[in-house]
């Protein structure tokens, strides 16, 4: 069965800026496979925190099976488009008891220059272990992808995955994003999300896959040493990639 998204879901994720597909992504024997490789950089991350795995795929290109699978792109395509850019990963793992907060940002504020717009970028967060409130899972402000960037306050990174928080933010409008394992939500780069420490005894691990339409402009002052794959389509904007 394909992976793709419902007109009513597309519409969603447009006026509200997020979808949660409440479906597996990936076979159990490919997503065991994708659960295999983050155990393997967990156990060789050394002094990182385990929230720290960014941009894996740069030096394990086994992810690419996952990162430019059809699944994955047959929902990017739902919503940005046929000519997509992959252009990020991250497994970002809370540790029971000690994971760190993950602060109220728009993902766009923190790549601002990077590319020439934003209107066009998703973000997969595929659930790796079950995702749940008691072990922080994902949560977002619905419709604030439409806002432009925020004004934002310095916060302690010992106890925050990030430098600084949006100010002001109504946490009553949150919808928390509880996926079981395989799983996966989408969500704008201009929305204002963040999550709670886990304070539970259950991990919580997700892996996201970041995609841009291939119209976007790469700065690539902004983006040095950064590697881009053409995913699918053309390459609208003639930016640099490994594979055109």
């Amino acid at each position: 069965m394909a992976a793709t998204l419902t007109p009513q879901e597309i519409e969603h994720y447009r006026t509200q800026g997020y979808v949660l597909y409440h479906k597996q992504l990936f076979s159990e024997d490919k997503l065991n496979r994708l659960t295999g490789i983050f155990e393997e950089h967990l156990e060789a991350k050394g002094s990182k925190l385990s929230d720290e795995l960014d941009t894996p795929h740069f030096r394990d290109e086994r992810l690419l099976e996952f990162l430019l699978s059809e699944e994955a792109l047959d929902l990017v395509e739902g919503v940005i488009g046929p000519d997509i850019l992959l252009w990020s990963s991250h497994f970002i793992c809370k540790d029971p008891f000690k994971g760190r907060m993950t602060p109220w940002h728009e993902d766009s504020a923190y790549w601002n220059g990077r590319f020439d717009r934003y209107d066009n970028i998703v973000t997969i967060w595929l659930a790796l272990d079950r995702s749940t409130k008691e072990n922080g899972c994902m949560r977002v402000i619905p419709g604030t992808h439409v806002n432009g960037f925020s004004e934002y306050e310095a916060v302690d990174k010992t106890f925050n995955t990030f430098h600084a928080k949006v100010k002001h933010i109504e946490e009553e409008k949150a919808v928390y994003f509880e996926l079981e394992r395989g799983e996966c939500s989408l969500h704008d780069s201009r929305i204002i999300h963040g999550a709670a420490a886990n304070t539970s005894p259950h991990r919580r691990c997700g892996y996201t896959m970041r995609y841009i339409s291939a119209d976007t402009k790469v700065n690539p002052e902004k983006n040095p040493g950064w590697r881009f794959w053409l995913a699918r389509g053309r390459n609208l904007a003639g930016n640099p990639c490994e594979n055109a």
